[in-house]
């Protein structure tokens, strides 16, 4: 019999310990930026002792890059959970089954526009640009990971449109990287990066304007683009 142990599984209190941590940290970097946010701070909001948030992250550089990575994250499987519900015979929700092409995109766009425009991802884009001097290689941590993989995802969904004949034939990760720029590049604008609240009315204008844009390009009934 060996006398080898097996390593044991982190326990319940410290994943959720840690997880306290990680959001904690997040918080206070968003509201100080990181040169003003100090590890005492992370600890009080926490709720857990200053050696604590040490022996589970280690120094302020790394509670940084662990704090965006798992914000990253958790904005990137709320925008996931919209698209894995969009399917070429249904839309993003209940209320929007099936016909009208346009409206079954609207409602896609104005759900990813909820989630990717929420205060948490607001945050996570400004401290992206505040601080990607310091920090380069958290690009490729909050953007180069997660929007890849949302990329991905919305361009299965378009490819089945397109096999299904309800978009022209076309590359399908061209295709999802233009209708996500459609809608990023108006709110950042509109909302100031967060800074401004845009009412309802106005994000549903936006998804409305950006599905009619894309349509434009990508739409079946558009003769000169079509294949």
């Amino acid at each position: 019999m060996s006398g080898t142990s097996t390593p044991k599984a982190p326990s319940r209190g410290r994943i959720d310990k840690r997880q306290a941590i990680l959001g904690a940290a997040f918080t206070v970097f968003a509201q100080r930026g990181y040169a003003r946010a100090c590890m005492e701070e992370i600890a009080e909001v926490a709720g857990v002792a200053k050696h604590t948030v040490y022996n589970h992250l280690g120094d302020k550089q790394n509670v940084f890059r662990s704090a965006m990575e798992a914000a990253a994250d958790d904005v990137m499987a709320q925008n996931l959970a919209v698209v894995d519900l969009f399917t070429a015979e249904g839309g993003a929700g209940a209320e929007v089954s099936d016909g009208d092409e346009a409206a079954r995109l609207e409602d896609l766009a104005y759900r990813l526009l909820l989630r990717c425009c929420n205060e948490q991802s607001w945050a996570l884009r400004r401290l992206l640009y505040a601080e990607i001097g310091q920090f380069p290689d958290l690009l490729e941590i909050v953007w180069g990971r997660g929007a890849s993989r949302l990329k991905e995802a919305l361009a299965d969904r378009l490819a089945r449109l397109a096999l299904s004949g309800r978009l022209r034939s076309c590359d399908p990760a061209e295709a999802a990287e233009h209708f996500l720029a459609l809608l990023t590049g108006p709110m950042e604008a509109r909302s100031r990066l967060g800074t401004r609240a845009v009412p309802e009315a106005e994000v549903r204008q936006v998804a409305r304007s950006a599905v009619g844009a894309f349509l434009g390009a990508y739409g079946v009934s558009n003769p000169l683009l079509s294949s």
